[in-house]
């Protein structure tokens, strides 16, 4: 009979027993307190930039030399330079002894929405509004006529991107170099807004001397004074400008001046001597 009553008590301590550890189971998958919390992303991990802005030591914005540098300077003198006081007309001459202030920024820059541009850099995008209109026709017409498919690869640049910019080329290239491509800051036509780096499929949207040698190029060079720009730096004329030769670069002076320029065949220094 004992042995039948411990027999029986054995069985409830060991079923209540079950019982208790069923139910805390039970409990505790109910109380998320007690979960550990699921990571959906690392702590150290930033999300991606949608707009990111280019690093000119690996993409350069405009200049960059995809060619050899000449091994002799340069010969301009950077010695007294001017500030520039109206930096707002169409005609401003900037170059490396006409600088411009660094507080100056143009205040009718618009954004590039009508023409296909290569970088998604939003500064870069933008001329003023004058040359934008320009640019949409030049392109226009180049499509039109020729069926060719320009682009715009670097427009306005601030004082502070310009800085930048030079100082990459300067530690990658070294200043001899850098100065044969690229302005320092102030002195760079990018900061009037009225400058444009253009490009095409063919030159795989670089920019490069061989732009020059392209049919879009060619046209480029031969059409553009007609929508108001000029090559700013052409071939043969480095001692003058002070940069190398630049068949990318267009510069906007309005129609009437752009044509007497090109005419002329001199550059925008000669032209104003």
């Amino acid at each position: 009979m004992k042995k039948a009553i411990i027999t029986v008590t054995s069985l409830l301590i060991v079923l209540f027993g079950a019982i208790f550890l069923i139910e805390g189971k039970i409990n505790n998958e109910k109380d998320p307190e007690n979960d550990d919390p699921v990571v959906e992303r690392p702590k150290d991990e930033d999300p991606a930039e949608e707009n990111p802005t280019e690093d000119p030591t690996e993409n350069p914005i405009s200049e960059g030399p995809d060619e050899d540098i000449p091994e002799e300077p340069v010969n301009i003198d950077n010695d007294n330079l001017i500030l520039i006081e109206s930096p707002e007309v169409y005609d401003v001459l900037v170059n490396k002894k006409r600088t411009l202030s660094k507080t100056y920024v143009p205040q009718d820059l618009v954004k590039l929405t009508e023409v296909p541009t290569v970088l998604e850099n939003p500064e870069i995008n933008q001329l003023r509004e004058v040359a934008y209109n320009a640019l949409i026709e030049l392109f226009k017409a180049a499509k039109e006529e020729a069926d060719y498919e320009l682009y715009a690869r670097s427009g306005y640049r601030s004082y502070g991107t310009q800085e930048s910019l030079y100082n990459s080329y300067v530690a990658n290239w070294g200043k001899a170099a850098a100065d044969k491509f690229s302005a320092k800051a102030g002195q760079s036509e990018h900061q009037t807004g009225l400058a444009m780096d253009i490009t095409c499929e063919v030159m795989n949207f670089q920019l490069d001397e061989t732009f020059g040698e392209t049919d879009e190029g060619k046209w480029v060079a031969e059409n553009a004074y007609r929508f108001g720009f000029i090559i700013r730096y052409p071939k043969g004329k480095e001692d003058v400008t002070g940069y190398m030769y630049e068949p990318w670069h267009i510069r906007y002076l309005g129609t009437e001046l752009a044509k007497e320029v090109y005419e002329s065949g001199l550059t925008l220094e000669e032209y104003f001597e």
